[in-house]
């Protein structure tokens, strides 16, 4: 997660917040598969599950935020190191918000399966864009790990194909409810799910420009696609 320091003991802080945080991380990856798993069967149970391990994010984003605050008070760290510790704080606050759009595709399952007319709309786009939140947030996990920036801007590039998915369901949940006025309860449902998981790509961009952060030294949050690639391919540091 970042280069060796004099103090022994400071690379082992470092190691054991990368650890907590990436533990997170794969609780969050969890989460949404198993949303989107609730979603596919309509297994309430797997609901349930999901909405019950919400309050473990929000406990292990409390200690997190903890020790990087211990860290930064006992080593008052500057340059680069600074900017991990805080891209760390705020890589936590994205995983926790990833969890709860997890937990709002649960809740919102459990009203779908309720709805006799859940099964006549087809949800591949779904289905689809949940896989890719999934997948794009895992690899800015491993990317902020190794802090790796040219992955960085790849998954910022990625996250815009969960945007077409997001937008190509959009337009089909239109054509439904216009020929079947009784599916627009659970088309508006489903729409709040797409959303959702819309966000989840948000989140795993937003992990992935901390990193050009952490190494560039620039933010980059609202540069164009093409200029932050270029912050994050320069290799002059």
């Amino acid at each position: 997660m970042s280069d060796k320091h004099l103090s022994s003991q400071f690379d082992a802080d470092l190691n054991l917040v990368s650890t907590r945080l990436l533990e997170m991380g794969g609780l969050v990856e969890q989460q949404i598969a198993r949303a989107m798993q609730a979603l596919d069967t309509f297994d309430l149970d797997i609901v349930e599950q999901v909405i019950a391990d919400e309050h473990r994010l929000n406990a292990m984003e409390i200690q997190i935020d903890e020790e990087l605050s211990n860290i930064i008070a006992r080593r008052q760290p500057a340059a680069k190191d600074l900017r991990l510790l805080m891209a760390a704080s705020k890589t936590i606050t994205n995983l926790e918000r990833a969890g709860d759009e997890a937990r709002k595709i649960a809740k919102r399952t459990r009203r779908i399966a309720a709805d006799s007319a859940a099964r006549t709309i087809n949800i591949a786009e779904i289905k689809l864009s949940g896989e890719m939140a999934t997948h794009i947030l895992r690899r800015a996990l491993d990317a902020f790990a190794r802090l790796d920036t040219v992955a960085a801007a790849q998954i910022v590039r990625d996250d815009q194909a969960i945007d077409e998915e997001f937008r190509a369901f959009v337009r089909k949940l239109v054509t439904y409810m216009m020929e079947d006025p009784r599916s627009i309860s659970v088309g508006l449902d489903y729409l709040f799910v797409a959303k959702a998981i819309e966000r989840i790509g948000d989140h795993a961009t937003n992990i992935a420009e901390f990193i050009v952060y952490v190494v560039k030294g620039t933010d980059v949050r609202h540069l164009s696609q093409d200029e932050l690639e270029r912050r994050a391919l320069d290799t002059k540091d």
